[in-house]
């Protein structure tokens, strides 16, 4: 027992580490030049920053493993981010948003996700919501829609994905059947971030014949007669949001609440994700960024054979190599994000090939910074774990980075 003492004092000192880490990052003090995530970024851009990140030092990262473990939704937190903005970042400002740009966003997103990967990406998918209502609603349901979503007195979930069509999003089955002045809706949509605590729900359904073209968006508001709600998954990550099923028995929508024409749906749903998956692939470049600094720290202060970790040659190559792709995949993601905000030609391949190769190159970073942990980087007084399980879904949504390779490949043999 005399001799464990050491050993365990040592552990409870780590226990700490991962904060002290992370205000270290997030106070953006002592980090190498070669990884600063404010490099090449103007003045301004530093400024918005330089809040994300205080923001998620002071406001996000103390609670991060409580919502994780107790499954919180920290509603009041979100809504103090939306008082900097954070609730519709890229959305107009007359409706309440804060008119950024799509590389303003993911600077965003990338800082907040340092203090929570789980609630950032639940803010990212938010926002897309808003922009969507922003960009294809007329203007009266702009003024219904926006201004509460852009504060986050109202809570959005992007409603496309069904137990029958993940991948294949065109043959969507849940229809829409007009009656009158209404909509008629019946069917059920899966895997919904936010889903059953959240206000508004963004849904494609079907309104005509098969395939894309069939397919309509629709704002739906909680409370609806014939909307309800699947159990609360059990998930492995991305515990402080929730995740439903969302149900449609005869719900019946105005009219009124379609965004765009009939038939516009799946091209909305496109666009919105084009800029979905650059805010997820910035919460997988924040997830990472805080995993090397954690793994930095640790190689500093843990001791094996006499000597710190650091000063082992293979593990100075790992970090090395973490380091290396995360800068790649923040250069890949910042260029993505200004070809979608400029409208290029390539923006929706540039936006794939981002989202791919982050969500990969970020999870690795941060499984290694797990693996360098040692057997600390396994319990869940550590960080890092929450890293890799809140960032290992990345790959799946927003489209899969299998169906990313799809794009890519389809792009490169049509030219």
């Amino acid at each position: 027992r005399e001799a464990q003492r050491p050993r365990t004092a040592m552990a409870m000192a780590w226990r700490a580490a991962p904060r002290a880490a992370a205000r270290l990052l997030l106070g953006r003090r002592g980090i190498a030049s070669c990884i600063d995530p404010s490099t090449g970024l103007t003045e301004d851009q530093k400024e918005f920053q330089k809040v994300a990140f205080d923001f998620a030092a002071k406001e996000m990262a103390p609670y991060m493993a409580e919502w994780d473990e107790k499954e919180i939704f920290p509603v009041e937190t979100m809504r103090k981010a939306a008082q900097l903005g954070f609730g519709g970042i890229y959305v107009k400002p007359d409706v309440g948003g804060s008119g950024l740009s799509r590389l303003d966003t993911s600077i965003i997103f990338e800082a907040l996700s340092t203090g929570c990967t789980s609630t950032t990406a639940y803010m990212s998918i938010h926002n897309m919501c808003v922009w969507m209502i922003d960009t294809f609603g007329n203007e009266e349901q702009r003024s219904r829609f926006c201004p509460s979503l852009c504060s986050m007195e109202k809570f959005a979930s992007y409603c496309l994905t069904e137990p029958g069509s993940g991948s294949d999003a065109a043959s969507l089955l849940t229809s829409a059947q007009r009656k009158g002045d209404t909509y008629v809706l019946n069917g059920s949509k899966a895997f919904i971030s936010g889903g059953g605590d959240t206000d508004v729900y963004v849904v494609m359904c079907r309104t005509g014949g098969p395939g894309p073209k069939g397919i309509s968006c629709l704002v739906l508001e909680k409370g609806m007669p014939g909307l309800s709600f699947g159990k609360k998954e059990k998930k492995v990550g991305w515990n402080s949001q929730p995740t439903r099923a969302v149900i449609f028995e005869d719900c019946v929508v105005p009219v009124g609440n379609r965004l765009g024409a009939e038939g516009q749906g799946f091209s909305i749903a496109m666009q919105g994700l084009n800029g979905g998956r650059i805010n997820i692939a910035s919460c997988s470049l924040g997830a990472a960024h805080a995993s090397v600094l954690l793994a930095q720290e640790h190689l500093s202060v843990r001791k094996q054979f006499g000597e710190p970790l650091a000063n082992n040659q293979y593990l100075q190559f790992r970090l090395a190599e973490m380091a290396t792709r995360l800068v790649a995949a923040r250069l890949m993601v910042r260029n993505a994000a200004r070809a979608l905000q400029d409208g290029r030609e390539d923006a929706a391949v540039l936006c794939s090939m981002a989202k791919l190769f982050a969500t990969d190159e970020c999870f690795g970073i941060c499984n290694q910074a797990l693996q360098m942990h040692g057997g600390y980087g396994y319990l869940k007084d550590y960080a890092v774990q929450q890293f890799v399980r809140d960032i290992r879904v990345h790959q799946i949504l927003e489209g899969t980075n299998e169906v990313m390779r799809m794009i890519v490949a389809r792009n490169l043999l049509q030219g």
